[in-house]
């Protein structure tokens, strides 16, 4: 073999060996896993805990996207980076979002640390965070590389994440204290306070209070636009969060005095809910009649209205207000309420909805068809509670033995007999399994 020849292996040898020395240093290709709506990739040694994260994000996704009424259009993936505690960085955070923005645009990333005193809900938090900032910025082009990126509002990603968990009922409970002693915290102290700052008590207030306010601005019809358009504007917002909450909910802060009246409404409705508690006709009548009596206010004091008399008390200045408030009570209402007044009440908000809108045509016409129907759904109750009074009443007190034989044969289907242990049916009983298998 010539020189030139050997000189040939022995370079391409070496260039073998400092390559295979480079990924031996470098480590192999780290293990990644893609969630479902590939927004999420997920880095980490163990595809069981790869999974399991990806599977508690997309389900965080589906909770804000059902909360916002959107389809999901994300832009930027988001990059999650799992390991394990190392022990050469003991104070290392156990959660952390960094947010940057390179040459090709933002960059998500998400390092998770996985041990036991990171919990579900931590994590959860950390991804809708993640989520709210890849809609903060979707819409935004042109940023320069290196430009720091905002973070949402922390009321903000405490109650979205209180809404998507259904925790509603729990934190209700946290607010009755305050509201009966009447120490609630007014609107623009609670918008500015740092959680991080505050003891366990106090977050749990404080999230509370977040979910009180996030479900406010949810309320449909159009409250779920509204809050993903104010989501959408984070990252061009101003650092006094009244004047975005006026910006995008008019209706709502449109002074301070009203923003604290609205408020305060808002949190007392909100201590009193019982989201899984399901109210009776008549208890859904008695509500429903309390909605349907509007207190208006008619220059220095407040006037009661029937909201027949919307032609009467329409013209009032606050009217609309109330109306557009009435409206979003009977959303909240349709949930509680006994199921066969569900459309009626329904019917009500979007007549509500109307009138705050200055539409007229044809109301008076549906309020009476629902006071029609309310009338039927009264009498059809009153016949199914007289029908089971009298059944009670009435009821067989000893059986008369037409299901005697029915009531055999269920049993002693339930109750086989026991197995056979001869040699044939062993032998047929372990065939049997066999085959199934």
């Amino acid at each position: 073999m010539s020189p030139r020849h050997k000189s040939g292996r022995l370079c391409s040898g070496l260039v073998a060996f400092l390559l295979c020395q480079t990924f031996w240093v470098l480590g192999a290709p780290r293990e990644q896993s893609v969630s479902t709506s590939r927004q999420f990739v997920v880095y980490g040694p163990d595809v069981r805990v790869r999974g399991a994260i990806c599977e508690l994000a997309e389900g965080a996704k589906r909770g804000l996207l059902a909360l916002l009424a959107q389809r999901d259009s994300w832009v930027t993936p988001i990059l999650i980076n799992a390991h394990y505690p190392q022990a050469n960085l003991p104070e290392a955070p156990r959660t952390a979002l960094t947010l940057g923005q390179t040459g090709f645009g933002l960059k998500l990333q998400l390092d998770l640390t996985i041990d036991p005193i990171v919990g579900r809900p931590e994590v959860r938090r950390e991804l809708l965070r993640a989520l709210l900032v890849e809609m903060m910025y979707r819409e935004s082009t042109g940023i320069a590389a290196g430009t720091a990126c905002s973070s949402p509002p922390d009321w903000l990603t405490e109650g979205v994440l209180a809404k998507a968990m259904n925790l509603d009922a729990g934190l209700s409970q946290i607010l009755s204290l305050p509201v009966d002693g009447r120490t609630l915290v007014p609107l623009e102290k609670f918008l500015r306070q740092k959680p991080e700052l505050l003891d366990a008590p106090g977050l749990s207030l404080y999230r509370a209070y977040s979910c009180a306010l996030v479900e406010l601005l949810a309320r449909p019809p159009d409250g779920p636009g509204h809050l993903a358009r104010f989501i959408l504007d984070l990252a061009t917002a101003s650092n006094n969060p009244m004047a975005g909450l006026r910006r995008h909910f008019p209706g709502l802060f449109e002074s301070d005095a009203m923003a604290e009246k609205t408020w305060e409404n808002q949190v007392a409705r909100f201590s009193k809910q019982q989201p899984y508690q399901l109210l009776g006709s008549a208890a859904t009548e008695r509500i429903l009649d309390e909605h349907l009596r509007l207190k208006i206010s008619t220059g220095p004091s407040g006037k009661t209205f029937e909201l027949a008399e919307f032609p009467t008390f329409l013209k009032e200045p606050s009217a609309r207000r109330v109306l557009a408030e009435l409206s979003r009570d009977f959303s909240a209402l349709a949930l509680r309420a006994n199921p066969i007044y569900q459309p009626v009440i329904l019917e009500y908000g979007k007549i509500a909805a109307a009138l705050s809108r200055g539409k007229t045509k044809g109301i008076a016409r549906r309020l009476d068809q629902l006071t029609a129907s309310r009338k039927a759904i009264a009498a059809q109750v009153r016949g199914i509670d007289d029908y089971l009074n009298w059944f009670e009443a009435t009821g067989l007190r000893d059986q008369s033995g037409v299901f005697t034989e029915y009531l055999k044969t269920a049993e002693s289907a339930g109750n086989p007999p026991p197995m056979r242990r001869d040699r044939i049916s062993v032998y047929l009983n372990a065939l049997e399994t066999q085959l199934q298998e």
